[in-house]
């Protein structure tokens, strides 16, 4: 019998040679490397459509997907580390208003499309629709952001900081509308304000105790940690905090990526100074090596799950694109959020714009609903949504790119380039 490691070894060399080479081929012609995995991950998963089979099997290998779960939550820790929470407070008002219009303009504008394409379908299942809109895959923006070295600008600061908002306020919506649909499934009227209040209070809550554990707990513990003199304390101790703020974020009901976000914006290097490795390495030089290896395969698998023979489908093909077009809508509005002077509204709409991941999430708990023996969320609608969330996420790379350096480029030739 062969051993069940030789498939996760094949499986590892060809998703990181095809990331690392489709990476490269993409920044040869301008565009962000994640682009580039994403696409090699749609030309793998559909090669059958040619007679090559042989790659299915990466799509449901769950030590590929735990691997990839852990790529998109170290690279949102690293993310995380490049700010601090005084950064983001100082855009902070920006950010809770970008994130309120990008939640709310996408779920009406939703509802609105679902009930216009789909009339002989509940209500719940417009409201659902409209729920996924609501999500912000932040992995694929911060990513890109990452990519051209803008992670400090104040157009990065507020898309990741109203990204984190939003991921709160769309699962809080998510988890209300799965909520009322499981009540009106067992028969019931619906969820009360009562619970309704006890699930958004349950989420605001996280981020608020994230931020005061960082104040004044990590410190303390970080000190402590620094006197145990052994090699790896500095990268263990970060990685502890990650994952534990992760898992926090998941009891919580939220996304572990929010967790992992939150960890790293409470690490600040101040903190790390009593650490001896702190004098050769900082935290985030230690993670890049794990995070080289873990956070292709999250972009690759992504494109390897789309399944180019939906397209086929005349209807599934006007849904997704309504879909697709209320998601760009709705995102740009949030632009209309940002209080401070002279930003680049467009980059900040458009780093608003993919849904990746995690309007996947979305998608597949509607999946799973059912009111009186029937899908809340059909196999054609699920296929709409599943081609809406690759075509926002497929274009948003070279687009944010396109808007984030059309104003450097002028400034680099005649002036001074801004400071990091």
């Amino acid at each position: 019998m062969s051993d069940p490691i030789v498939p996760i070894l094949l499986y590892l060399g060809v998703l990181l040679g095809a990331a690392k080479l489709a990476g490269w081929l993409a920044t040869k012609v301008g565009q962000p490397a994640v682009l580039g995995e994403i696409v090699i991950g749609i030309v793998l998963g559909n090669l059958w459509l040619v007679g090559v089979p042989g790659f299915d099997g990466m799509k449901t290998d769950p030590i590929l997907n735990v691997l990839a779960e852990l790529g998109v939550i170290l690279l949102l820790f690293e993310v995380g580390l490049q700010s601090t929470i005084g950064e983001m407070m100082n855009v902070g008002l920006s950010s809770l208003l970008v994130a309120i219009l990008g939640v709310v303009t996408p779920f009406a504008l939703g509802w609105a499309a679902s009930a216009w394409l789909l009339p002989t379908q509940p209500p719940y299942v417009h409201a659902f629709i409209g729920a996924v809109l609501t999500a912000t895959s932040v992995g694929i923006t911060a990513r890109v952001l990452r990519d051209l070295n803008q992670t400090n600008t104040i157009e990065a600061k507020i898309i990741l900081g109203a990204a984190v908002f939003d991921d709160v306020l769309g699962l809080v919506i998510l988890a209300v509308v799965s909520a009322v649909i499981a009540a009106a499934n067992a028969g019931g009227p619906g969820l009360s304000f009562g619970g309704i209040a006890w699930i958004s209070a349950k989420a605001f809550g996280f981020l608020g105790g994230a931020i005061l554990f960082g104040l004044w707990f990590t410190p303390r513990v970080l000190r402590m940690a620094s006197r145990v003199r052994v090699t790896g304390i500095l990268l263990t101790s970060g990685l502890v905090f990650c994952f534990a703020l992760a898992s926090l974020a998941s009891f919580a009901g939220l996304s572990p990526i929010v967790g992992a976000f939150a960890a790293g914006l409470i690490l600040e290097t101040p903190y790390f100074r009593d650490f001896e490795e702190s004098r050769e390495h900082s935290l985030e030089s230690l993670l890049h090596p794990i995070s080289t290896f873990l956070v292709p395969i999250f972009f690759v698998l992504t494109g390897l799950r789309v399944d180019l023979h939906a397209f086929a489908d005349s209807h599934i093909v006007l849904l997704a694109a309504v879909l697709t077009l209320v998601a760009w809508i709705g995102k740009q509005v949030c632009s209309l959020g940002v209080l401070e002077r002279g930003v680049n509204r467009l980059a900040i709409g458009l780093g608003m714009v993919p849904r990746g991941e995690v309007g996947l999430i979305f998608a597949n708990v509607g999946a799973t609903l059912t009111i009186a023996g029937e899908r809340v969320i059909t196999p054609q609608t699920y296929s709409a949504i599943v081609i809406m969330v690759i075509l926002t996420t497929l274009v948003t790379p070279p687009a944010l790119q396109w808007s984030l350096t059309r104003r450097t480029k002028p400034r680099a030739a005649g002036q001074n380039p801004p400071t990091r």
